[in-house]
């Protein structure tokens, strides 16, 4: 599967998306299952959460975060070019949550190092 010429490092990461077809050279790499094989897996992975939020259940990927489904309810909102009130329908959104592990990954720090303020 090509992604537009961006080269891939030997673990599948590099900078910029990480994609589907990068999953599944993660998996075939790591795991040694066919490419077909790990490339069902990540669809799979993926159909039973997409799935999971469709029904209305948040989805919660214990050292990553979690996926919110919440309700916002019917509010007035502004047209910014003409300043005219217009309604904006309640509707479903989803948002995600990441885990404290994942913030201090993201952060540069290792998880459960114990490191402290000091002032």
């Amino acid at each position: 599967m090509a992604d537009a010429g961006i080269a891939r490092s030997t673990d599948g990461l590099h900078a910029g998306t990480l994609t589907r077809a990068d999953l599944s050279d993660i998996v075939h790499n790591r795991l040694g299952v066919s490419r077909a094989e790990s490339a069902g897996i990540v669809e799979r992975v993926l159909h039973h959460m997409c799935h999971a939020l469709s029904v209305g259940q948040n989805v919660k990927i214990s050292g990553f975060g979690t996926f919110i489904l919440r309700d916002k309810g019917e509010r007035v909102g502004r047209n910014p070019k003409t300043g005219v009130a217009v309604p904006i329908s309640p509707r479903r959104v989803m948002v995600f949550k990441p885990s404290a592990i994942l913030k201090q990954r993201i952060n540069g720090h290792a998880p459960g190092n114990g490191e402290s303020k000091t002032d």
